[in-house]
């Protein structure tokens, strides 16, 4: 990951350290009680293997051109739950179960009862650059377009945050960002990022910057579990032989099984961490083709898709008028942090 700190009245800023996003809770939107309500560890319980990787070849006719990672909902006898509540619940079995029967029964009678109650997305009459990219610091929402005479500004009105958020405490009315001033910003950054004197220096800033402690400190824990749920069950094996009546030992050796098939799902669930070398970033790099030219296109849809391509995210600052621009561009390299220069 590359970001760019900009200012919307300087050319040139000195970038801080570190960069730090603090986001104000928005309440308790419908879109939060819906995500809730669909996954099921909000009930208290642990679930693993909920999503099963799988790797797809970017080109079938192409073996070389190397492969995708995806996750995929697994099917549920691969899911397993933990027999007793791992943390506290925020709803309940009996709600969790009644929301998922009420959304099915709304599905059962076709279009005419789908979706009812959920907001279908709007057509767009026009294109736009930043459509979901940027986010408001204030309250953590995406910032919407809206076109005006002199051009196309994305907002974030304060009206429409949940009453009673703390947000609307040091929310402004309404938040602007001028779509023509940062695009200018982010696409000179980008093609100076990209340049062919500048590609080997952001080449091995990505490589030195590859992030995998989380995921490996997240593997090892769940080794670990597995190994003591496997030395308890070896140790009860070994007294139930010595003598000692099973019965006894039925209700620790059951749950010493289930802390093992939990582990062992997150180890399958959780993938391995895989740190790129300098000519696979490369070679990523080179997928995006030629930078400079997708960047001066005059389509709004080739520079929107190069856009999606480096997987661009602003977060925008309104009391300081700064934007946050960070970039993923290398596929599996998406946990990299990189401080731009000026």
């Amino acid at each position: 990951m590359i970001t760019r700190t900009w200012s919307q009245h300087c050319g040139s800023l000195a970038l801080p350290a570190t960069m730090t996003f603090r986001a104000a809770h928005d309440g308790w939107q419908g879109s939060t009680v819906r995500a809730i309500l669909d996954n099921p560890r909000y009930t208290g319980f642990a679930f693993f293997g909920r999503w099963a990787r799988q790797e797809t070849l970017l080109d079938p006719d192409d073996v070389a051109a190397g492969y995708v990672m995806r996750f995929r909902r697994a099917s549920a006898d691969r899911i397993v739950r933990s027999r007793k509540p791992a943390h506290p619940a925020i709803v309940s079995v009996e709600e969790f179960t009644q929301a998922h029967l009420l959304r099915k029964s709304k599905s059962a009678g076709g279009l005419k009862t789908a979706r009812k109650t959920e907001r279908a997305e709007r057509p767009m009459k026009r294109p736009y650059l930043f459509r979901g990219i940027v986010r408001c610091t204030a309250c953590g929402r995406k910032l919407e377009a809206s076109p005006r005479a002199r051009g196309v500004y994305y907002r974030c009105p304060a009206r429409t945050l949940a009453p009673g958020s703390p947000a609307l405490a040091t929310h402004p009315p309404t938040v602007y960002l001028r779509e023509d001033v940062l695009q200018e910003a982010v696409n000179g950054w980008l093609g100076r990022l990209f340049a062919p004197e500048n590609r080997d220096r952001t080449v091995v800033a990505l490589v030195e910057s590859q992030g995998t402690n989380g995921a490996a400190n997240g593997r090892e824990a769940a080794k670990a579990r597995l190994a003591k749920a496997e030395a308890q069950l070896s140790r009860f094996q070994e007294a139930i032989k010595a003598g000692i009546d099973p019965l006894a030992l039925v209700e620790p050796m059951n749950e010493a099984q289930a802390v093992r098939a939990a582990a062992r799902a997150e180890l399958e669930g959780t993938p391995a961490p895989d740190a790129l070398s300098a000519a696979e970033v490369h070679a990523m790099i080179d997928s995006l083709g030629n930078v400079g030219e997708a960047l001066a296109d005059a389509e709004i849809e080739s520079v929107a898709s190069l856009y999606r391509a480096v997987d661009l995210q602003v977060r925008y600052t309104h009391t300081a008028h700064e934007a946050d621009v960070i970039i993923k561009p290398v596929g599996r390299v998406n946990s990299a942090r990189v401080r731009g220069g000026t």
